[in-house]
């Protein structure tokens, strides 16, 4: 866990690279699109419980619930943390790997959070917000960068990465387990971890050749 997962591919001087730059222009767009339209966005684009024939689940709700989100608190601290943990990694990825990897991350938290739906006999709630990507990319930070400092927040404790990563996987795990953050979808943001861990190992393994 302490060797970098990548290698630098590129220098970008830029604050905020071009990936990066562009989530936050569309989940901003899409949020103002809420606000003009919330019943529309919410029925059509956020994630619905598979197979409850009251809720309009859709195949493509997997990636759309990703970007929306349910209030400026929440848009508001996933993009920064979008910003705050994905600009470096954007920057030593390459902005097609970062897309893929973010994506992924999206996607694979929905699939969790319907599979946990499924087990728990469904969520009465839709699912919205950038967090599984952005828990996937604090993953690929803590990889990466084990041993920088972060501050925490709320209380303000400096920790390395690596066990800020440690500390919010086991935190999500707790309160999913014990059910003790209703209306968080604390298995998806595991969902995002895990398939970001899925993908970074499947990038760092050597291709064969045949």
């Amino acid at each position: 866990m302490n060797a970098p997962v990548y290698k630098l591919q590129r220098q970008d001087t830029s604050s905020i690279p071009t990936i990066i730059f562009a989530l936050l222009i569309v989940n901003g767009l899409v949020f103002a699109l809420q606000q003009v339209s919330h019943e529309f966005m919410m029925l059509n684009f956020a994630l619905w419980p598979y197979g409850d024939p009251i809720s309009p689940f859709a195949p493509w709700q997997i990636l759309t619930y990703g970007f929306l989100h349910g209030g400026v608190g929440h848009i508001f601290f996933n993009l920064f943390g979008l910003w705050m943990f994905g600009r470096d990694l954007e920057r030593m990825m390459g902005a097609k790997r970062f897309l893929i990897y973010y994506l992924t991350c999206v996607v694979g938290a929905g699939l969790i959070q319907l599979i946990v739906a499924g087990i728990q006999g469904g969520f009465p709630y839709p699912t919205v917000g950038a967090s599984g990507g952005v828990f996937g990319i604090l993953l690929a930070y803590g990889m990466t960068y084990p041993n920088r400092m972060i501050m925490l927040m709320i209380p303000p404790i400096p920790m390395k990465a690596k066990y800020f990563v440690l500390f919010y996987g086991l935190l999500e795990l707790y309160l999913g387990v014990s059910g003790s953050s209703p209306g968080v979808a604390n298995f998806a943001h595991l969902g995002g971890m895990l398939f970001g861990f899925l993908l970074l190992m499947y990038w760092k393994k050597p291709k064969s050749r045949g």
